[in-house]
């Protein structure tokens, strides 16, 4: 099965950036791009349940009414998302992408997006969605619990796009990470763009040897590439890198095996999300 750029759109202000990104993913990856739109026939936000208030003789009357309403609302949410779906393909296509698809579902976006896995190579979802609080270091509940449960790389993108020029991975020795360096070396996501290799830690022997390899294979693979190893919390010297340095791509393992092993477990990778101004690219 092809596998290819999955991008989850709905009607929030991350959706343009959603567009944009996923089709500059597509065309460097040479991978199919596929919109999705999910379709919740059960909000969040529960409505009053008026059944309990009808008279006895209105009552059956009354429900057929409520059920009417339900089906009309349905009917308007699905027609919405077709149309946010061809506005998503018309953009795509101006970005220079071929033939675009689209597909619309109902249910829930992480059960929808857990049944498509095997077709994702990549998953691009902005920082929130539609229902979410609009404060700007609200995360998505449903961006939370995708990463949770998805076993993809995630691209969390901003509201604008912006050409990534330089692009640092959050560095920890561990497994997942070091794949990331792997995957950075050889992608043609990050073909002819300068990395950034940085150890949030002790300037230690280990830590200098697994920074030299991380230096090392990405040169091997024909990347400029420069990093560091730096003392202090986690997410304030990722943050202050990245300025220094005009970082335009962050990655990053969801799990590792040191400080930085709590993003996506405790509260570090949350508040870099959180408070992300670029993309975040996210590994499991």
């Amino acid at each position: 099965m092809t596998e290819q750029v999955m991008a989850a759109i709905d009607g929030s202000q991350f959706s343009e950036g959603v567009c944009d990104y996923a089709a500059w993913a597509s065309l460097a990856l040479e991978a199919p791009l596929t919109f999705l739109h999910v379709v919740d026939n059960h909000p969040q936000t529960a409505e009053a349940d008026l059944s309990g208030n009808i008279g006895l003789g209105s009552r059956e009357h009354l429900l057929e009414e409520l059920s009417h309403l339900d089906e009309q609302r349905a009917k308007v949410a699905q027609e919405r998302g077709r149309l946010m779906l061809q506005a998503a393909r018309d953009r795509a296509i101006e970005d220079g992408v071929a033939e675009p698809a689209t597909r619309q579902r109902n249910g829930t976006l992480v059960e929808t997006l857990e049944e498509l896995a095997d077709e994702t190579r990549l998953l691009v979802m902005g920082k929130r969605g539609e229902t979410a609080h609009q404060d700007s270091e609200h995360l998505g509940s449903n961006l939370e619990r995708v990463v949770r449960s998805l076993h993809r790389p995630i691209l969390m993108v901003p509201e604008a796009f912006q050409r990534p020029e330089r692009v640092m991975i959050a560095f920890d020795g561990s497994t997942t990470t070091r794949k990331g360096v792997e995957m950075l070396a050889r992608s043609p996501l990050f073909k002819g763009i300068p990395c950034h290799v940085l150890i949030v830690g002790a300037d230690t022997g280990d830590h200098r040897s697994q920074l030299d390899w991380a230096l090392a294979t990405l040169r091997e693979a024909g990347h400029e590439a420069e990093g560091a190893i730096r003392a202090g919390e986690v997410e304030e010297t990722l943050r202050a890198y990245k300025e220094e340095h005009a970082i335009n791509l962050v990655v990053m393992g969801a799990y590792g095996h040191s400080r930085i092993r709590h993003l996506l477990v405790g509260s570090t990778t949350t508040s870099v999300l959180r408070r992300a101004s670029i993309p975040v690219l996210l590994l499991r």
